[in-house]
């Protein structure tokens, strides 16, 4: 199966999605969370650093959960829709 490189909007989502994560965890470990979220540490450290752009959505849900953040509020922070309007528009620019 041949993945396709991220687009710019998709990698910045990821890097929004990462420091939410952080915010969120605070002073709590990535130890103590992943394993409350049965993700592993490693799974969460590569999300937080934006290494992991696009994570599972039950990934992402399990997460939130355990950090008490709702979905709506994740999507609302990591969705940066003019940011992702204007890199569209900007990839439409250089393919015509």
């Amino acid at each position: 199966m041949v993945r396709l490189p991220l687009t710019p909007a998709e990698v910045a989502r990821g890097q929004r999605l990462g420091a939410l994560l952080r915010r969120a965890r605070g002073e709590r470990s990535i130890l103590d969370v992943a394993l409350d979220a049965r993700v592993s540490p490693e799974t969460l450290r590569k999300i937080e650093t934006g290494r992991v752009a696009t994570p599972a959505f039950p990934t992402i849900a399990a997460i939130a959960d355990v950090l008490g953040l709702s979905l709506d509020a994740v999507w609302a922070e990591v969705s940066g829709t003019e940011v992702e309007r204007a890199a569209r528009d900007r990839d439409a620019r250089l393919v015509s």
